[in-house]
């Protein structure tokens, strides 16, 4: 047994852990810090050689913000962000409002913690920054994982390059094609779901004054829709448009599609839609398929872990992805605090969160037929069924991973 597993304290605090994890995602990097806010020992390794978040806006609610408040994190973020006043729900081709939910003040008046809309690369470089500040040599470059075996006494990752890191725990934060994943589980299918997804941003001082107000706006129907919100403080306008296709391209978030294409796909919709389009630099837009994957029903083994689009990979019509990876993070911290025994803190990670992240993963993936509706008629039918506010408040928004009772 490592002097590090040995290592109580006379407090009587948990054993301290060697942890390595393999991906400097968004997930890897929080995990990293709230596991070394408790005294673990991390090492994150990671495949790029450098730390470039691709990808644009992202959505931080309630249920993330109470673990990132306790990393010190809301300050910034709220500097960055931006906290939409509403959930809009439009006819993609009138811009007719059928549906809204209220969120800024309305949201942390409900659930404790704001609703914070912000580009990636800005909570990418704040992750960092933080697990830098409780680790300076945390993160690994340039090193590519390549299996993992597990003994009783430890776990050793290997890498590409023919090197390894031997540790107590293993965190596969490795994303979408997770080679820890594929050892713990096998081969998860990924069916492609028939819809690629556009992102752009534009600068604000390109669009008109009072162009769009700042909130999260879905223009929804047509067979696909559309996102719209505001980054960088309000100075930058975020797209993301999910449209139906038959040419499948790779799953990756760096390919780059001709402006004209993005162009005739939302052909007669709603004149912001075709304004957003226009004022976009036309060497940037990016398209990646989505593809869906069911639920696992376990993601651990004595001494390895999953965590994020490793153990529960989601369609974005929810915006819970990288939510859902901080709920993780957190989660585990509290579990290795509670059980001395490693396997025994991941059985009770895991038991406390399949059920949640598979619920919001089989959600988000039902949501693709509701934005997608072809029928106005249809489309007014559900939403006068639905409350879509109501919904999400009672089970999504209200969870807070630093308070949820484990067990």
């Amino acid at each position: 047994m490592s002097a590090a597993i040995a290592a109580i304290n006379s407090r009587g605090k948990m054993p301290t852990r060697k942890i390595l994890i393999a991906g400097a995602g968004l997930g890897g990097l929080a995990a990293a810090s709230f596991l070394m806010k408790e005294g673990h020992d991390v090492e994150i390794y990671e495949q790029a050689a450098q730390l470039d978040e691709v990808g644009a806006g992202i959505q931080i609610s309630a249920n993330a913000m109470h673990a990132l408040r306790t990393l010190g994190l809301e300050e910034p973020i709220t500097r960055a962000g931006v906290r939409p006043a509403a959930y809009i729900f439009r006819l993609y081709d009138t811009g007719e409002e059928i549906q809204r939910f209220a969120l800024s003040d309305e949201h942390e008046k409900l659930h404790g913690a704001p609703y914070t809309q912000l580009h990636r690369a800005d909570f990418q470089a704040m992750l960092a920054a933080k697990a830098r500040a409780y680790k300076p040599d945390v993160v690994n470059l340039g090193r590519r994982a390549t299996g993992f075996s597990e003994t009783a006494d430890g776990v050793t990752l290997d890498f590409a390059d023919g090197s390894s890191a031997r540790g107590d725990l293993l965190i596969g934060a490795d994303g979408l094609k997770s080679v820890v994943r594929r050892q713990i589980a096998g081969e998860v299918p990924a069916t492609y779901t028939g819809d690629a997804a556009w992102r752009i941003t534009v600068p604000v001082e390109r669009l008109p004054a009072n162009f769009l107000e700042q909130a999260m706006t879905l223009f929804i129907g047509g067979g696909g829709h559309a996102v719209c919100y505001y980054v960088r403080g309000g100075a930058l306008l975020n797209f993301v448009g999910i449209v139906e296709t038959d040419e499948v391209s790779d799953e990756s978030w760096t390919v780059k599609m001709p402006w004209e294409q993005l162009k005739a796909d939302y052909r007669g919709w709603h004149p912001v839609i075709q304004t957003v389009i226009d004022k976009a630099d036309r060497d940037k837009c990016y398209r990646w398929s989505l593809h869906n994957r069911l639920p696992i029903g376990n993601w651990s083994t004595a001494r390895a872990t999953l965590l994020g689009d490793a153990a529960h990979a989601t369609l974005p019509y929810l915006a819970q992805g990288a939510v859902m990876a901080i709920e993780d993070g957190a989660v585990l911290a509290r579990a290795l605090s509670m059980e001395s025994d490693i396997a025994a803190a991941l059985q009770l990670y895991q038991r406390n969160r399949i059920d949640r992240t598979s619920r919001i993963v089989l959600q988000s993936s039902a949501n693709r037929r509701l934005f997608h509706l072809r029928s106005e008629a249809e489309m007014r039918a559900e939403f006068a069924s639905r409350d879509e506010g109501k919904d999400r408040n009672t089970w999504l928004y209200s969870y807070n991973p630093m308070t949820v009772e484990l067990r």
